[in-house]
């Protein structure tokens, strides 16, 4: 067999870095304490391959220094909002190192709300509350402005009336029935990217995502909105989107169809008129659609 040779490979990318940095930061302020806790993926791409090609390591910032620097800068910085701090963290390792030529960084906020009786605030518990998860991607270049996302995930809604699915192209593989009225159920991840990355209130924009996408599917509480197709609904959200938050250039978004069927009951002598229902693990659509802002014709 033949010796493997370098002069017939070249490398298409590399990078490396620490997954899963979890840090819980507390602020207390006039007897009140606030709190953020987050998990973070740190990558950078080097400027040298030495390291692959003669395993010279010199150049390599180890991995347990990147989990460390993400404590010290949340300890130096703070953590406002996740955005920021990953902002922050691209910032630092493309400044304080010259052989850094690019970071991304994801983070995931743990989804904590302040425990609450009567209207009144508790000043220090928390309840974990998974409604939905807050996250972020930060990716920056050497010399180059970041590109910022922020995404909703694992926001599962249903409703159990106002949903359709009917006029759907047919062939002789098509078992499928027409349904005027169906459980409509789905877990929604939603991920966008800002025009800018200063001067935003990221919180207030992800709260406002987030309930778009919420009102969208659920329509008003007192009635409710018919959705003809989960396509439908998620274009709708993502046109409101833009419509609301100025500081978003372009939302993707995945709806998958959770599928809830009737049980059939007539072998056991049961009339079952829908209030009897099965979720289905698999298999489930997918529907997926990315909405950008037209880009304006220049003068």
């Amino acid at each position: 067999m033949a010796a493997a040779s370098d002069q017939n490979v070249e490398f298409v990318r590399t990078g490396y870095g620490k997954n899963a940095v979890k840090v819980l930061v507390i602020r207390r302020k006039a007897g009140q304490h606030y709190i953020i806790e987050l998990k973070a993926d740190v990558a950078l791409t080097l400027n040298s391959r030495k390291d692959y090609i003669t395993g010279d390591n010199a150049d390599i910032i180890p991995t347990d220094t990147i989990k460390n620097t993400v404590h010290a800068l949340a300890k130096i910085k703070g953590v406002k909002t996740i955005e920021q701090f990953s902002l922050d963290i691209c910032h630092h390792f493309l400044t304080s190192f010259h052989h850094v030529l690019k970071v991304k960084v994801q983070i995931e906020e743990a989804p904590w709300k302040r425990l609450e009786k009567n209207g009144v605030q508790h000043v220090h518990a928390f309840i974990h509350s998974p409604e939905a998860y807050h996250f972020c991607e930060a990716e920056q270049d050497l010399n180059g402005a970041p590109v910022l996302h922020s995404g909703v995930k694992n926001m599962t809604v249903l409703k159990t009336t106002q949903s359709g699915f009917e006029g759907f192209h047919r062939d002789r593989f098509t078992t499928l029935q027409e349904a005027k009225d169906r459980c409509f159920c789905t877990s929604v991840y939603a991920r966008w990217r800002y025009n800018k990355t200063q001067h935003i209130d990221f919180d207030a924009a992800w709260t406002c995502v987030k309930e778009t996408i919420i009102e969208k599917f659920a329509g008003p509480y007192d009635c409710g909105v018919f959705s003809p197709s989960v396509q439908k609904t998620l274009y709708e959200t993502q046109v409101t989107v833009l419509d609301r938050v100025p500081e978003v250039e372009e939302i993707e978004m995945i709806m998958p169809n959770v599928h809830y069927v009737t049980i059939d009951m007539t072998k056991m002598g049961l009339t079952n008129k829908d209030e009897v229902l099965l979720a289905l693990d698999n298999p489930s659509g997918s529907i997926t659609g990315t909405v950008c802002r037209k880009q304006r014709a220049k003068l």
